[in-house]
Order: C-alpha cells, then sequence, then structure tokens
C-alpha cells in the first residue's frame, strides 16, 4: 500500500455554508476526486484480507476488526465503478475488481443471493440473506456495467440475481418482503427501485422497465398516505400502516429518496402521477429541516411533528439529490445550497477526507469512526450536483 494521500493543502468543498451553486460544487468535486477516493482506496480497503472495511478513525486508521455488512462492499464497488463512468484517473478498476472479488468469494450463498454480514477472515457471521443487500448488489453491477467492467457477464449475472429475488422476495399482495422480523419494509424496495432504474438507463429490457412500473406503482398506491401524502417506513401484510409506533414513523431522508426516484421514473416513462408525487415528498421532507442547525433530521411522526431531532449525514445527501433534480419545480438555488450547506457540515473533520455521521440536537457530532457506508450517499449527491449544473450550462 502506499502512504496515505495527502492532497492539496486543504481538500475542504469550500469555506463557509455559502456562496455560489457553481462554486459548490467544484469544490466538492475537488474533495471526491482529489481527497476521498484516493484515500478510501488506500486505507479504506483491507489489502491484506481482501474486501473494505467498515470504518475509518480520526486518524486515518481502518477499524479492521469490525464485522463486515455486505451493503458496505456492494457500495464500495458502487463509488469506485461510479468513478470510473465519470472519468476519474485513480486505480478505480483495481478497487471495483478487489470488492468484486470480495462479494463473490466471501458473500455469494449456493443459491446465488448474497449473505450480509462475514468476519475479517471470511468466515460467515450470518447467513441470512437480506432484500436489502440484494438491491445493492443489483446496483452495483448496474455501476460496473456503466463503466464498462465485465460487459455481458455482468449484465447476466444481474439478470439472474434478479430471478432469485423474484424467487424468495415476492409478496402475493404485491412487491417484496423482506428477509426479517419486519417484513413489509418500504426502504429495501427503495432500494431496489434505485436499482432497477440504474439498470434501465443503460439496458431497457422489459425486466427492468416492469420492475420499476411495480415499485413505483406501490409506492404511489400504498407507501404514500392517501391524505397526507407521506411515506411511511413499516406495514402489515396487506400493505397497511402497522397500528403501532413504527406504522407512525415518516423519515425525512426518505421523503427526499423517494422524491429524487419517482422523479427520475416520471421522467422516464412519462407519469406525471410520479412526477406530482415526489414534488409532494419533497415539500414534506422539508418539514423536517431544523431550521436552526439547517440538517434534516432523522425521523418525525405521522402528523409530521419531531420524533428524533438527531441528524445523521446520508438525509442531508438525500435533500441536495432531490434539490437539484427538483430545482425547476420545487427547489431552487438556494435551496440546493442550503442542502449543500448542510452536507458540508458533516464534512469538516481534522482529516480532510473523512466525515461525521451523527450530529446531535445541540450541533455537536458523535465522537467515532467514519464509517465506510457513507461513502455510497456522498458519491451520489456530489455526481447529482454536478450533473445538475451541466444540465442547466447546456
Amino acid at each position: 500500500m502506499t502512504a496515505a494521500h495527502a492532497g492539496p493543502a486543504a481538500v475542504t468543498p469550500f469555506q463557509g455554508p455559502g456562496g455560489p451553486t457553481a462554486e459548490i460544487a467544484q469544490g466538492f468535486s475537488r474533495w471526491l476526486r482529489e481527497a476521498a477516493w484516493p484515500f478510501w482506496w488506500e486505507r479504506g480497503a483491507d489489502h491484506q484480507h481482501g474486501g473494505f472495511h467498515e470504518a475509518i478513525d480520526a486518524a486515518g486508521a481502518p477499524v479492521s476488526d469490525a464485522p463486515r455488512r455486505a451493503r458496505v462492499q456492494t457500495r464500495q464497488v458502487y463509488c469506485y465503478a461510479t468513478a470510473g463512468a465519470v472519468g476519474w484517473n485513480g486505480p478505480w478498476r483495481e478497487a471495483v475488481e478487489h470488492g468484486r472479488q470480495s462479494l463473490e468469494g466471501r458473500y455469494r450463498r449456493s443459491d446465488g443471493l448474497f449473505r450480509s454480514l462475514v468476519a475479517q477472515d471470511g468466515s460467515v457471521l450470518d447467513d441470512t440473506a437480506l432484500l436489502y443487500d440484494q438491491a445493492f448488489a443489483l446496483l452495483a453491477m448496474a455501476a460496473m456495467h456503466k463503466a464498462g467492467v465485465g460487459g455481458a457477464v455482468v449484465r447476466q449475472d444481474a439478470q439472474a440475481l434478479l430471478r432469485a429475488v423474484l424467487a424468495n422476495y415476492r409478496h402475493p399482495e404485491g412487491g417484496f418482503a423482506e428477509n426479517a422480523s419486519r417484513a413489509f419494509q418500504s426502504n429495501p424496495q427503495m432500494h431496489l427501485f434505485e436499482a432497477a432504474l440504474a439498470w434501465l438507463e443503460i439496458d431497457p429490457s422489459p425486466v427492468w422497465s416492469g420492475l420499476c412500473e411495480e415499485l413505483a406503482s406501490l409506492c404511489l398506491n400504498r407507501f404514500i398516505d392517501g391524505e397526507g401524502g407521506f411515506l411511511r417506513e413499516f406495514f402489515q401484510a396487506d400493505w397497511n400502516p402497522r397500528p403501532d409506533d413504527f406504522g407512525r414513523l415518516v423519515e425525512p431522508g426518505h421523503q427526499f429518496e423517494w422524491a429524487w426516484l419517482l422523479e427520475r421514473w416520471g421522467r422516464l416513462s412519462g407519469s406525471e402521477d410520479a412526477k406530482r408525487a415526489a414534488r409532494r415528498l419533497f415539500e414534506i421532507g422539508r418539514r423536517g429541516v431544523d431550521p436552526r442547525r439547517g440538517v434534516a433530521v432523522n425521523e418525525l411522526w405521522d402528523d409530521l411533528s419531531v420524533r428524533s431531532d438527531r441528524a445523521r449525514l446520508w438525509p442531508q445527501t438525500e435533500w441536495l439529490k432531490a434539490a437539484v433534480l427538483l430545482a425547476d419545480d420545487a427547489g431552487s438555488s438556494l435551496d440546493v445550497e442550503a442542502a449543500a450547506g448542510g452536507l458540508l457540515r458533516y464534512l469538516h473533520t481534522p482529516r480532510d477526507e473523512i466525515w461525521r455521521d451523527k450530529m446531535e440536537a445541540d450541533g455537536s457530532f458523535v465522537s467515532e469512526p467514519a464509517p465506510a457506508s457513507s461513502f455510497y450517499h456522498i458519491c451520489s449527491a456530489i455526481l447529482e450536483l454536478e450533473r445538475g449544473l451541466q444540465a442547466a450550462e447546456r
């Protein structure tokens, strides 16, 4: 391994919470390419045992002995395949292959599905195959295919995994059931929708368009509350809300994330219903932004009062993605800058290449290693911001 990437003297996205949108994007892009992508390959990959570490501490040392989730491996493959697709000239192919080998060798079960958790040495800690993890495997494969890695083999592998998903998780009432005690959730299906959209954008096969149509319809008709227009998280087997506190949970980050997905689907399919729902979800997500801290909180109740005022990093990235995509209709450049400013607070750390994950109500952060799982969210948000500005310039 090489030494940690030092980068420029200060590779922070931009100084201060304000500034024009173009300046914000340029700063984030520079940070991603010059600091984050190099560092999380050099330090975030386990070059001795294979795969990727779960976290990196404030000193830049990996948390090497933590159990390793499949979702972190697939997300890191996605990050580096996406880096290749947008022209990063670093060792993205090596990183993708490194992650792919770990997934195939340590996480792939005999039935073709991916188990959820292994130890550093590859021994199985949890053989459960979660729908959530299969969705991220499909997303990683789409990113690989888009970057030109694997060719037809990757497409065939994705279709085989999708067949296994359809065979193992299909629910008689529509959609899919998670392999967990609370089986009827919108979240894993959101990520399956994300993966299907990613594939549809590069492979216009009916298998992907049909899955997108099904999941969009389930969201519009069951996940989104018919009266309030907000999206719920947990359901009963008939897709009615659970009659407990789980059924009342509303996450601002997921309002934004579904808004981003439904707007993309609306543009691909011509569905005005999807576009209208996206704009409504975006507005509800905004209800979860704390004006004092300028960040989206974790949880609301279904009357849209605050349930948890802790604010994780990932809702800020989803706020930014949705604000960029919906800027002409539901947002503005000021909304994009507000979301970017919120995200920036999590990147102001003693070491340029890492981030904070959990902000408390008083604006302080939990002292803990930077989770690798956040990198997927950050990469997606920065690249969405780049695409938005490029589209505005055309």
